[in-house]
């Protein structure tokens, strides 16, 4: 049944993408995360418009400025805090959108295009999270931007040159923080069309189901059958979101941050924001820094090889008892590997880490390429045997 504005000049097409658009009709509320995240990155965008309303890219006034928001503007406190717990926000629904996608298959013929748009889109955020960590210039924004962005100098030749330009000279100073600003400011933007982008890939190939089974005969109308539990998703999420910004504003960033930058007093411990924290974790299990570095950037650009790799011929991992297992081990040790980023580099953490980290890599290298031939062959064996 087609709605009464699929015939209106201008509005066929939302219609045909947002009311009409078939969809499974066995969609779960995992589905509704993907929309989500759209909704942070909106949130985002609008809020840090109104924040560089009043936000001063200065080394001597930027720390000031951020307190000027907070103290003196009218709702200032409301839109910085909303930010600030946004990113997390942001961060906490591409996680779980990664996984979901991850579990189900969604990233096997023919959506391959679409999963590669995606770690397109979770690389930028990253870059984008981090020139915004910078911004507040407390103490772990100095600090954070010296250390990551002086790894850069391992790469040889090219190395130093790099890390002058992005500094403005020879050290992280005013005009890195004026860089950093203006970068935040603009990728963000950009980050909204890789978004767009990655829509219109997904209404090429459409959804995948938890079942991972194509059909073109089980469909639904969008509104209102998915729009309902989108609804439902959205309000939930924005209950958590409320709790977080109201009661726990701070919970989730670093209290050294709440320290004016002293570029002559070294935190005890540099991390970043938690969201990166696993990143920085296999940064760290490297002794060497240049393969750090490699191996911090092939963590994340791995991902992108998946389509291309897996040798599973079931797309959904409800029906892969085995690899399920393999799966929840990967989650786990990613939140592992979470926890070890966070803390400082002594013993056992390091072993850990290079544990978690090896273990990391065995699953895109090993697993996601092999195992689905071994689940092959087990049921050709029990198929035999019967």
């Amino acid at each position: 049944m087609r709605s009464r504005w699929s015939k209106a000049p201008g509005l066929d097409i939302l219609s045909a993408h947002l009311v009409d658009y078939p969809s499974p009709a066995n969609l779960g509320m995992g589905w509704a995360i993907g929309s989500s995240a759209g909704l942070c990155l909106g949130i985002q965008i609008v809020t840090g418009i109104f924040l560089a309303m009043h936000y001063t890219p200065h080394v001597d006034l930027a720390f000031s400025s951020v307190e000027h928001i907070m103290r003196d503007v009218q709702g200032g406190w409301l839109i910085r805090y909303i930010h600030a717990n946004g990113a997390s926000m942001f961060f906490i629904t591409v996680y779980l959108h990664l996984f979901k996608n991850l579990y189900y298959g969604s990233y096997t013929a023919p959506r391959e295009h679409l999963w590669c748009s995606g770690v397109a889109i979770f690389f930028l955020m990253v870059l984008v999270a981090f020139m915004g960590y910078v911004l507040p210039w407390g103490q772990m924004s100095l600090w954070g931007a010296t250390v990551i962005t002086n790894l850069v100098s391992a790469i040889p030749f090219v190395g130093p040159p790099i890390v002058e330009w992005l500094w403005g000279g020879f050290s992280v100073d005013n005009a890195t923080l004026n860089r950093f600003f203006s970068l935040h400011y603009l990728m963000p933007f950009a980050l909204a069309g890789l978004v767009i982008a990655h829509l219109v890939l997904l209404h090429q190939v459409g959804n995948n189901n938890p079942l991972g089974v194509d059909s073109t005969v089980d469909k639904v109308p969008f509104y209102p059958y998915c729009y309902v539990k989108d609804l439902f998703f959205f309000l939930s999420f924005a209950v958590f979101f409320s709790v977080m910004v109201f009661f726990f504003p701070n919970t989730l960033g670093h209290p050294d941050n709440y320290i004016p930058a002293n570029p002559l007093v070294t935190p005890a411990h540099i991390v970043p924001e938690w969201y990166l924290l696993p990143f920085y974790a296999i940064l760290r299990s490297i002794p060497d820094k240049l393969a750090g570095v490699l191996t911090m950037g092939a963590a994340i650009l791995i991902l992108a090889t998946i389509p291309f790799t897996q040798s599973s011929e079931i797309r959904s991992s409800a029906f892969r008892p085995l690899y399920r297992k393999l799966f929840w081990l990967f989650v786990a040790n990613f939140v592992v590997l979470m926890w070890i980023g966070q803390n400082v580099v002594e013993e056992p953490y390091i072993t850990i880490g290079q544990v978690s980290t090896a273990f990391y890599f065995f699953y895109f290298i090993v697993i996601i390429p092999f195992f689905g031939k071994f689940e092959s062959f087990l049921l050709r064996m029990n198929t035999s045997a019967a």
